[in-house]
This record gives C-alpha cells, sequence and structure tokens, in this order.
C-alpha cells in the first residue's frame, strides 16, 4: 500500500493512498480519531473503510493528522486538522481530476471533521459519520447539511452517547433534499472491539444501496 506524503498547511502529511485501476473512479478519503487519545490513520475502523472503498474501485486515501506518525506540526483542536483534510482532498483531486464523484468518512473525532469539510466542499455527495461525537463538540453548522449520508453509532458506547447521536439525526432529518440514514450496531462500544464485522456489515449495505445506479439519492 503505497506510502505518500503531501503538502499541509503546517508542513508534510503523511498517508496511505491506492489510486484505482478504474479510469475516472471516484474519490473517497477517511479521517481518523483524536489525535491525543491515541487516532491514527492506522485504526482499525478507518482502515476497514479505506479498504471496502479500495475494493469497490475507488481512489482511497487515508492521512495522519499533524502532529501524528510523520505527519509535522501540532495539535489544533480541530481548527487545523479541517485544514489538514481540505489539503489532502486537494491532493486527492490533484491526482483525480476527473472523478465524477466523492465521498467522505470519520470515525469519532474524524467524523466530526468530516462533517466540517463537507459543509466547505460542495463536491462530496455522500459520507459514513462512524460514533460521531454529537455529546462533545458542535455539529450546529450543519444547517442545512449540504448532502445526505449515514450515521453509524454503538448501542453500548459510553464515550458518545447513542441517545446524542439520535437527537442529531432527528434534527436533520427534518431538513429537505437530504436523506440520513442512522444504524445503531448492538453490544458495540465507542471503539467496535468486538463488532467491526457488523459494524462494516451496516457500512457495506449502505453503500450498496448508495452505489446502485438505480438509487433514488444523489
Amino acid at each position: 500500500m503505497p506510502e505518500v506524503i503531501m503538502n499541509g498547511p503546517e508542513g508534510r502529511l503523511e498517508g496511505r493512498y491506492v489510486h484505482s485501476k478504474k479510469e475516472n473512479a471516484p474519490i473517497a478519503l477517511l479521517l481518523h480519531p483524536h489525535p491525543q487519545h491515541g487516532g491514527t490513520m492506522n485504526n482499525k475502523v478507518v482502515y476497514s473503510l479505506f479498504q471496502n472503498f479500495v475494493n469497490r474501485g475507488f481512489s482511497t486515501l487515508r492521512f495522519n493528522f499533524r502532529g501524528v506518525g510523520r505527519s509535522q506540526g501540532v495539535f489544533d483542536r480541530g481548527e487545523g486538522e479541517l485544514s489538514d483534510a481540505a489539503s489532502a482532498l486537494d491532493w486527492l483531486q490533484t491526482y483525480n481530476p476527473n472523478a465524477p464523484y466523492c465521498w467522505i468518512g470519520g470515525f469519532s473525532f474524524g467524523a466530526w471533521i468530516g462533517m466540517q469539510l463537507l459543509m466547505r466542499r460542495p463536491e462530496i455527495t455522500g459520507f459514513i459519520s462512524i460514533a460521531p461525537p454529537a455529546n462533545m463538540y458542535d455539529f450546529s453548522f450543519l444547517a442545512p447539511c449540504p448532502a445526505s449520508g449515514i450515521m453509524i453509532q454503538g448501542a453500548a458506547d459510553t464515550v458518545v452517547q447513542p441517545a446524542a447521536v439520535q437527537k442529531l439525526v432527528d434534527k436533520l432529518r427534518t431538513q429537505k433534499h437530504i436523506t440520513i440514514h442512522h444504524e445503531e450496531i448492538p453490544r458495540a462500544n465507542h471503539f467496535f472491539e468486538h463488532e467491526l464485522e457488523e459494524l462494516m456489515g451496516a457500512v457495506d449495505n449502505y453503500l450498496d444501496f448508495r452505489l446502485d445506479p438505480s438509487c433514488p439519492i444523489k
């Protein structure tokens, strides 16, 4: 899996990238959990998301936020990390100028960053937010949420309370012109330690639905 080094706002950003063998393939960017709590691009959830998009023929990138691994800089409470994500998406688009559409996926802190990036980049047409930390961060910037996607939560998560995610989903579902799917994985904690297969099953089912040419959601 090729290692890549990108230019970020505070220096280099370390990533892993697979370029699709398909001509004019779609692109996907995956974002990892909180840098100050052990989050890296090699997190099992992020890696599994990455492999899913690769297997579907996407040109796919995951990377370390500033201050993680070989990425330069220091943690910046989300503001800098959003800039890092924007730079990574710029890099991804440079190598895939004819990509017909773009997806964003994030886990925990990465889900929060991903949803902010979604607001700033209209080319993002779908999202996967896993354990979005709705009880820790303000998601009111999703006004309105510009694209349809799925939020997936562990029913036994004690870090991100399921009720907080349900409240966010309910709010987003009042908006017109988008569709928000919501899945709760029984018995799953915040890290999906013993439920990774079930988590990825939910991701698979949703992507099978959304990427089907006959899907009514665009």
